[in-house]
């Protein structure tokens, strides 16, 4: 689950990990209050920063400074409400509907952290770099030992000495190495405690005045730990994400929409990435990951097979089961209560295995309706891409 950064760093500053002052504001109204109030407090300027789930902001015109309250009103009004079109938002944007009116602060120097898990050595990782402010994946692939690693033991987690290891190696002077250190081992419990999958402080700055602090954060939560965070759940804002996969959520469906033309239903992850790869290996393009999971009742494969139309994208749909603990004709009755519902014009692929194949073909035969049944995954792929393209 992505949140926002002023909701990062909310929970950064419980755990002792030094932020700005900062305040979300949702109108132009109270964003001049908040500017003012950090103007009366003594800061020099005020950061106007839009809040969406993308990177980019700045470059793409999301994040402003204002010398004066006037200033800081009208950056407010513009950004406010605007279309902001980043590197990660794809063309289309995202609209801004919050604000955080943040502090200013005397930048000494910029530089980056960040914990991620590694799945490929199954251990989270304390990645630094002097090249903070930057795309880290430019810098990664440009230069990719400008990238400092430490990786963390899971049975002792992160340690001092590593904090100081990298602090060294950022090339910090003498009066920050303890405050980075200080601040890198409250960023790591917070990242343990939280049940994160990804905390990143781009850039972590030092300031003239020698303190250090997190300029920006973004932090994703494992949905599967949620349960243990109640409060967290507060934190998803649905208007980032597509409506499609905030439907298919209410009903426990794995939903994932993509840019093709043929629509997939599969029960099983893995078979889910199979069919998607073999639609591309037959010269198509898969529209959605949908995997409607192993114990799929009839409702649920009906809602699925909804989701899945609601794209006018899709031109065809593959329908790839393999029957274990969800029964093939539990989902025959399900895709034809779908496609009555519907009225589906769109042609129907079909490739079946498992319990009860025989009553859901059964159930399919008796329907009525045209669906074109497979006998193969590379037959079912042939022809809903052929089907897809109108041939």
């Amino acid at each position: 689950m992505k949140i926002h950064e002023y909701q990062a760093k909310a929970i950064l500053s419980k755990y002792g990990v030094a932020v700005p002052r900062g305040t979300m504001v949702e109108t132009r109204e109270a964003a001049e209050r908040a500017a003012k109030d950090l103007f009366d407090a003594g800061s020099p300027v005020v950061v106007v920063k839009a809040q969406i789930h993308a990177g980019g902001r700045g470059k793409g015109g999301g994040v402003k400074l204002a010398k004066n309250l006037e200033q800081a009103s009208q950056l407010a009004d513009q950004i406010l409400g605007m279309q902001l079109v980043t590197h990660q938002t794809g063309p289309e944007g995202k609209k801004v509907q919050r604000l955080l009116i943040e502090e200013g602060l005397p930048i000494a120097s910029e530089l980056y952290l960040g914990i991620v898990l590694d799945r490929a050595v199954s251990r989270s990782v304390f990645m630094a770099s002097k090249a903070g402010g930057m795309e880290i994946e430019e810098v990664a692939a440009k230069d990719p030992d400008a990238i400092i690693k430490e990786y963390i033991d899971p049975a002792i987690g992160f340690q001092p000495f590593q904090a100081r290891k990298i602090a060294f190696k950022l090339g910090l002077t003498k009066e920050f190495i303890a405050p980075a250190v200080k601040f890198m081992m409250a960023l790591y419990k917070a990242y343990e405690e939280s049940d994160a999958s990804l905390f990143e402080i781009n850039p972590f700055i030092t300031t003239t005045d020698g303190r250090v602090f997190a300029l920006d954060a973004k932090v994703n939560i494992d949905d599967n730990a949620l349960y243990r965070h109640p409060d967290f759940k507060e934190l998803r804002d649905i208007t980032e994400e597509d409506p499609l996969e905030v439907e298919a959520s209410k009903y426990s469906l794995n939903y994932i929409k993509l840019d093709g033309t043929v629509g997939c239903m599969v029960n099983g992850a893995g078979l889910a990435m199979a069919t998607m790869d073999i639609i591309k290996f037959a010269g198509g393009e898969p529209a959605n990951f949908l995997d409607v999971g192993g114990g799929a009742t009839s409702e649920q494969v009906t809602q699925a097979f909804q989701i899945l139309l609601a794209d006018k994208n899709v031109k065809a749909v593959l329908i790839n089961i393999f029957g274990g603990i969800l029964r093939v004709d539990t989902l025959a009755t399900g895709v034809i209560e779908a496609a009555r519902k519907t009225k589906i014009q769109l042609p129907i692929v079909l490739r079946l295995e498992g319990t009860n194949v025989e009553e859901g073909r059964k159930i399919l035969q008796e329907s009525g309706l045209n669906f074109i049944v497979a006998k193969t995954m590379k037959d079912a792929a042939e022809k809903v891409v052929a089907a897809a393209a109108g041939r």
